[in-house]
């Protein structure tokens, strides 16, 4: 009987501790659940004072989705039913934010049509890049990170098809349209990465912006983006100030439209990869793109269709986006 009763103790003591060790399982992907819905959900309140926090994570918030399926199956395997509901609700926030960059939103014909590329400072193969992006049949193509050599081949490439041009610093523009007027945007860095074109597309004038934000870096100091933000405030107040109802603007933001510290700007531009693309649009880097940093925004238009263009030399690769009046 002491044997045996011996036995059912040891037995049950095992099971208690077994039944313990669930719970507690159970409550680590229930929290890691809860934090993750808190993070896709409320990611604007993550505080950028320790290493700008708020803005890394949401430069990369799509591919915090992917933490949900190992989630789900240790939820599933465990057979803990509260633990699978609470991997659902970073599921439901997600679906919220990203499902409907999904789908194809393209809507037709567009009455013209911009080309946007970093073109890299080291590619020195202009004439292929110049052949893929003219390949889209664009009216627009604007161009950034050109250095003096760089903006005198794109001029011999482009000038056939694209007679009307502007070109400030190391950031153009080439039209098949008359460009009205062009003038320098000023992001107080002594040398010229953003500027204002009136461009008269079938007789309707159109504000276009060519703009490279300085870049950002991730290092021992965390997302340094100080400068970044500084010129995207003043390229805001440019837009802001804009008489014209209809703006684009093309470049590389050096950010994703989720990013705060674009606000500025998104605050009063929509995206046309999000209005009329599809899936996520990522550029960057070309081989294995991880961000949309590269963007055509706009106002007082309607976008039609957006896309990505094949890889070039470069390591960002070409965005297109196609409105209508």
């Amino acid at each position: 009987m002491d044997r045996s009763g011996g036995t059912r103790r040891r037995v049950g003591h095992r099971v208690s501790r077994t039944s313990r060790g669930t719970k507690i399982f159970s409550a680590i992907i229930i929290a890691c659940s809860l934090l993750l819905a808190a993070v896709l959900g409320l990611h604007r309140f993550i505080p950028n004072r320790w290493y700008n926090l708020g803005s890394l994570i949401e430069t990369f918030l799509p591919w915090f989705g992917l933490l949900i399926l190992p989630l789900l199956i240790l939820a599933a395997v465990r057979r803990r039913p509260v633990a699978i509901a609470a991997t659902l609700v970073p599921a439901i926030v997600w679906f919220s934010d990203f499902a409907g960059l999904i789908p194809d939103k393209e809507i037709g014909d567009g009455d013209f049509r911009i080309v946007a590329h970093n073109v890299n400072a080291e590619n020195l193969d202009t004439e292929a890049t110049a052949a893929t992006l003219v390949e889209a049949e664009p009216d627009l193509i604007a161009l950034v990170e050109l250095t003096a050599e760089q903006q005198e081949s794109w001029g011999v490439a482009l000038a056939e098809q694209y007679p009307y041009s502007a070109v400030f610093g190391t950031v153009g523009l080439w039209s098949n349209q008359p460009i009205a007027a062009s003038n320098e945007v000023d992001l107080n860095l002594g040398w010229a990465r953003a500027f204002r074109a009136e461009v008269e597309i079938d007789g309707e004038p159109v504000a276009v912006y060519v703009a490279h934000l300085l870049s950002v870096r991730v290092n021992s100091e965390g997302f340094t983006s100080a400068q970044r933000n500084d010129t995207a405030n003043l390229l805001g107040e440019a837009i802001a100030a804009e008489d014209l109802e209809r703006v684009v603007l093309a470049g590389d933001l050096n950010g994703t439209v989720q990013d705060r510290s674009l606000a500025p700007i998104t605050y009063q531009l929509e995206s046309a990869q999000a209005a009329a693309g599809k899936g996520f649009g990522f550029t960057w880097p070309a081989d294995r793109p991880l961000a949309r940093i590269d963007q055509v925004l706009y106002r007082g238009l309607e976008a039609t269709a957006s896309g990505v263009l094949d890889s070039t030399a470069s390591d960002h690769r070409p965005v297109s986006a196609d409105f209508r009046f």
